[in-house]
């Protein structure tokens, strides 16, 4: 079982010590988890097939590259969708938290 489940949870003081680049299943949704994520840096470009994903900004400010040359600017309090199949990779430039939604089966490494 995963953390979250009939458990309340503070997310940010899940990371408030976490500066390195970290990615962890907080909870499970039927056939979807929640992940929470610190970045500091990049990640490396990729997709997922068959998985949309959202992530909602907690801290910091979390760019999202898209394989059209657009750029996605997210701070606190905004979402965004990646589209199935879509190329991408998330970025920031200062540490950054931020909640990834997603089927239970996607690879976050792509």
């Amino acid at each position: 079982m995963a953390i979250g489940q009939l458990e309340k949870l503070y997310l940010l003081k899940l990371v408030e010590n976490q500066e390195t680049y970290t990615n962890f299943i907080v909870s499970e949704m039927n056939d979807h988890v929640l992940r929470i994520a610190v970045m500091n840096g990049e990640f490396h470009w990729h997709k997922h097939d068959d998985c949309d994903e959202m992530f909602y900004v907690l801290e910091g400010e979390l760019f999202i590259d898209l394989e059209e040359n657009e750029t996605v600017s997210l701070k606190v309090g905004d979402m965004f969708t990646v589209p199935a199949g879509v190329m991408h990779r998330t970025r920031s430039n200062q540490r950054t938290v931020n909640l990834c939604f997603e089927k239970k089966e996607n690879d976050i490494n792509g």
